[in-house]
């Protein structure tokens, strides 16, 4: 996709990649597939990787791993990628914390997707009250270990729940936007060496219609997603934006050739509110 126009959006250049902890590397923007059915999943995945996308992102969760699979599989049929050129994550959901549970779990997402292997499995939640998280992360890195997961990490911990961890993950995946900036602990995170992921990356475009991030992107003729995830990127972020459209699929690419400067980085950063948070608080989800 070097030098070339995706739907009428301008990309220069591929998908910058993050180096983690473990050696591996994971693309910065990736697809999110959230609330996706499997029909619609294996549409968009085979879309997304038809236009660039090397990263693709799901969860035992949200019931659509079949489809993403079918997408994959598509795309490597139709000679587009080969798997090696794809990083694939899914999650253990909360009720599979024991190890033998999280070792089923993973399983029986392989299985679904119809891969040997993914790139990174989290701990979905940590699920404090339970007090299974650590084992469940011991357990992930037992299968890393073992070629199932290429990398280990969790998703929505914080830094309580890290400390109890035998070993710092690659990836942190949190709700992250403009909104709610996870300042202290995307710096908690960088101290540990692990790569903060941003879930809901857009904040579900609530700041979209005017402020600075719509000033921005009239100034700078993108638009007001653009913006948002080039903020990510320059703040060394990984984004995975979650779209079913084929334009804004597109649009989420085209950041690559444009950068914020201080001042848009400022005035964007004057966004965050403890209010906007629009997923529960991970030191009590899963233990209500």
């Amino acid at each position: 996709m070097a030098n070339e126009e995706i739907n009428g959006t301008p990309s220069t250049g591929t998908i910058p990649s993050l180096s983690l902890n473990d050696g591996n590397s994971i693309p910065q923007i990736g697809l999110g597939t959230w609330r996706m059915d499997d029909a619609t999943a294996r549409r968009c995945v085979r879309h997304a990787i038809s236009i660039g996308y090397r990263h693709i992102d799901t969860a035992s969760l949200y019931g659509n791993e079949v489809g993403v699979g079918q997408g994959i599989a598509d795309a490597i049929a139709a000679g587009d990628v080969a798997r090696g050129d794809l990083f694939v994550t899914t999650k253990v959901w909360n009720d599979a914390h024991r190890a033998a549970d999280t070792r089923r779990s993973a399983g029986d997402s392989l299985r679904r997707l119809g891969l040997d292997y993914v790139d990174l499995l989290l701990v979905h939640w940590p699920c404090p009250k339970q007090g299974l998280f650590a084992e469940s992360y011991g357990e992930i890195m037992v299968l890393r270990d073992e070629g199932l997961t290429r990398s280990a990490g969790v998703a929505n911990f914080y830094s309580d729940v890290l400390d109890e961890l035998p070993e710092a993950p690659a990836v942190n995946q949190i709700e992250l936007h403009p909104g709610l900036p996870q300042d202290e602990q995307v710096d908690d995170d960088r101290r540990r060496g692990v790569v903060t992921q941003s879930w809901a990356p857009l904040g579900r475009a609530k700041q979209f219609a005017s402020g600075p991030i719509a000033d921005v992107a009239a100034e700078l003729g993108r638009t007001p997603a653009q913006v948002t995830l080039r903020w990510h990127l320059q703040r060394g972020l990984v984004a995975i934006p979650k779209s079913a459209d084929e334009g804004r699929m597109a649009e989420n690419l085209g950041v690559l050739d444009f950068e914020l400067s201080d001042e848009h980085m400022a005035a964007i950063a004057g966004l965050a509110d403890p209010d906007s948070r629009i997923g529960g608080d991970p030191r009590f989800f899963g233990d209500e």
